[in-house]
This record gives C-alpha cells, structure tokens and sequence, in this order.
C-alpha cells in the first residue's frame, strides 16, 4: 500500500523540526508532582489529541513567586511569525541567545513542554513516532513569550543523536525529569543545558517503504 498523501500540518512537520507531537491526558498525573498547584486539572480540562503548532497546549513554566515553585498553564504554540505571516514554532539551541526575537524569552522566560510522544518525517515521507522507553513522558525545552492574545511558547532543537540521526539532522531538546526544575528555575544552568545530548530515544514506523536494494 503506497504512503497517503500528507495534509497541511503533516507537511508542516515533515519540513521544520518537532512540528506535531501527541499529549494525552494520562500525562496529568506524571507532572503533578512537580508542581504545588491545587486543581490545575479543572483548568486544562481533558486533553487527548495530537498538538500542531497555533493549538493551545499544557506548558511547565515558574509560578512566579519567591519560593522557586512551578505550574502548569494552558499557552499557544508558536510566536507570530515576522510581518504576522505563519508561526515560528522552533528555535535552535545552538543560537538561541544571537536571536533577538527569542533572546529575552529564553533568559527569563523558559518552560518545559510535556509530551507522550513526538513525530517525525523522513526525506521518503514515512513518518516515526519517538518514545522514551520505560516512561510515558518527554520534557521537552523551551520558552514562552508575551502578546497582546496570550503567551506563546517555543520548542527548542539541537543536532540529531544516534537515535534520531537515521530520520533526521535535527530533535527536540529533551530532558531528563530531574532537570525540569533546572531548566525553569536556574538561569546559571541554562547554556550548560543548551548544549546537552538528549537520551537516545526509542522510534516506531507505522510504515517503511521496501527498497530492492
């Protein structure tokens, strides 16, 4: 059976790093733990659906406060992109801080994104999902910016692992649950995590093309 032709957002992930990735709502109960928030849960609501860039997403970032807590919010994925044409829905970790539009945000205003799994294309179009194994939860990095309708966040890529590498040059930021707080929290930690290699992750292909060769 011949690869179904792909539609817009598919497209869109197949030609920028980490554009879809799925958040169920069993993911509410892993991330609780991080937070001190009292029924955050009645404020995402159910959530079980794969997540495009421009959808309204749960996001970790800091509570604000003095006592260095977290929670979790409801922000849209994507800054507006420049002239307000399309989004800007990823940003290399390698220069992150050269670019003014993300410069200030990733300085003040990191969040991490929790998934269940993420999605990726390869130049044949066959498209793998990517797990952790022995968890049903990736933290991916990122920052969140302010506009006028909300805040928007931003994921963060770097290069490919050996996991990754056969589909793509390019994979999200992942992190480990114990740099979570890090991330968010420890300004003095954050070029050291920029420059991190994610963990090997596991990758499934609902469909490969057959070569003769």
């Amino acid at each position: 059976m011949p690869p179904r032709e792909l539609n817009t957002q598919e497209r869109a992930g197949r030609n920028f790093m980490c554009g879809r990735y799925h958040f169920s709502a069993e993911l509410l109960d892993e991330i609780r733990d991080l937070t001190e928030q009292k029924d955050w849960k009645l404020e995402l609501g159910v959530l079980d659906r794969d997540i495009h860039p421009g959808d309204t997403a749960p996001v970790i970032v800091a509570a604000g406060d003095q006592g260095g807590s977290l929670r979790v919010c409801r922000q849209k994925w994507g800054y507006p992109g420049p002239g307000g044409k399309g989004l800007v829905f990823n940003a290399r970790s390698e220069s992150v801080f050269e670019k003014r539009m993300f410069r200030e945000s990733v300085s003040l205003r990191r969040a991490v994104v929790p998934v269940s799994w993420f999605y990726e294309w390869n130049k044949n179009k066959e498209k793998f999902t990517f797990t952790k194994e022995g968890s049903r939860i990736l933290f991916l990095a990122g920052f969140y910016g302010r506009d006028e309708d909300g805040d928007h966040f931003v994921i963060l890529t770097t290069q490919a692992n050996a996991s990754m590498a056969p589909v793509h040059s390019r994979m999200p930021l992942v992190l480990e649950r114990e740099q979570v707080r890090e991330w968010i929290l420890d300004s003095a930690k954050t070029k050291e995590l920029l420059g991190q290699e994610p963990p090997q992750l596991a990758r499934d292909c609902e469909y490969e093309q057959q070569t003769l060769f």
